[in-house]
Order: structure tokens, then C-alpha cells, then sequence
């Protein structure tokens, strides 16, 4: 199973209308568990994570009622589903015979390494041939930033170097993370779908209070 959520067919309101996964927005927690059974009645159970735009990488054995606090799931079990949360940051999914991971990729998971941190822990399982898929995320043109946080990314990542169309410094995350990941003999695949740009997902830059989609996987 591999699956990217948008935010329609759930049953949240207003801002979090419809399908919002996340419990930390604000949204009413009995609509965000009627939201979760909904992609758990099709795709089966997910394992979430408490979402701290760290590096640490969580290994999954079995789907529990406690949420690790990581940035990354990672399980070798068939059957196991794993869940990214976003909504404007990367869902990263990555797919390989031995195990698979969701990874929360955005400005500070990229310059912390958890892609390559979630890499390492797939090869010590075993993988070898892994391809990554890159959902719904913002993009280059809409991710305007400061200066300082245009030079502090730009200088490990110089394919993050992107503009907005008024000329102001902006950030490329996906085309940095496609770059990061083609290194390491990954093979990406980009949805190409910016979550700004799209009414069909959930953008915290655009809407602020919002709700958050996902990216899922399993072996």
C-alpha cells in the first residue's frame, strides 16, 4: 500500500474541512478519529508519530495506541502501516523488498539529515534498492523565506535555491530533497503537486489554521 491523502471525504468542518488526520490543529479529536477510520477502513491501520521536524527515526514492529515522537517510521513487518502528516512540509515514502518508511521532510528535517538518517536505518534492515516517492508538497515558486533562512539552507543545499515570481528568495525543499536522494542511488518520483497551489490539500502557509493530509505506506 502507498497512498497520499488530499482533503476531501472526511467529516471535519470549516478550516479543517473534511479529511483532517491531525489532532494537535485545534480540530474536534471525535471528527479527527472519524477521519482516521475512515483511511484505516481502506488502506488498514496506520501507525502515526508525533512530529517534531527532528531526524529521529522510529522502527515499527507493531501498530500501537502510543505515538512515538520521531520524524520517521520505518518497519521491515508486512502489514504495518505507516503515516506522515503534512501540509505544506515533504511526505516522504520510501519502498524497498526488505522495509519501507514515512518521512516528515521539511526545511529543518532537510537540513538535519532525516532522509539520510531514515536511509541508514533501511540499509541496516537490509535494503538495498529503495525508491522514493514525493507527495504533495509546497513548492519552489510559493516556500518565500528570509534571507538567513535562504543562506543557512541554500549552503548545504545549493538545489534548494529557488525564487518567488516577485524576485524574493524562496526555497526549492522537494527539488533539494530529489537531489539529496538520486545521491544516495535512490530512485524519486515527484507528485509534482504543490500544496499551496492546490485547494484540493491542506496548506499551512496559505490558510494557517488548517488541517494536515498524509502520506502513507506498507509493505
Amino acid at each position: 500500500m502507498q497512498h497520499f491523502s488530499d482533503r476531501h471525504g472526511g467529516v471535519s468542518v470549516d478550516q479543517f474541512a473534511s479529511l483532517n488526520v491531525a489532532f494537535h490543529v485545534g480540530d474536534d479529536p471525535e471528527k479527527v478519529e472519524k477521519n482516521r477510520s475512515k483511511i484505516a477502513a481502506t488502506h488498514g491501520p496506520l501507525q502515526y508519530m508525533n512530529q517534531v521536524h527532528g531526524n529521529r527515526v522510529a522502527i515499527i514492529e507493531g501498530i500501537t495506541d502510543e505515538t512515538p515522537t520521531a520524524d520517521a517510521l520505518v518497519t521491515g513487518i508486512p502489514g504495518i502501516g505507516l503515516a506522515v502528516m503534512v501540509a505544506d512540509c515533504i511526505p516522504l515514502l520510501l519502498r524497498s523488498p526488505e522495509s519501507v518508511a514515512a518521512v516528515h521532510v521539511g526545511r529543518r528535517g532537510l537540513v538535519n539529515g532525516v532522509a539520510l538518517h531514515t536511509l541508514s536505518a533501511m540499509k541496516e534492515m537490509g535494503a538495498t534498492e529503495i525508491s522514493a516517492e514525493i507527495g504533495p508538497a509546497i513548492c519552489g515558486e510559493c516556500y518565500e523565506v528570509s534571507e538567513e533562512i535562504y543562506q543557512e539552507v541554500v549552503q548545504l543545499h545549493p538545489a534548494a535555491a529557488a525564487h518567488t515570481p516577485h524576485g524574493t528568495k524562496s526555497l526549492d525543499l522537494p527539488k533539494a530533497l530529489t537531489v539529496l536522494l538520486q545521491r544516495e542511488s535512490v530512485a524519486v518520483k515527484n507528485l509534482n503537486i504543490c500544496t499551496r497551489e492546490s485547494d484540493q490539500h491542506f496548506s499551512y502557509r496559505r490558510d494557517g489554521q488548517t488541517g494536515r493530509q498524509i502520506g502513507a505506506i506498507s509493505l
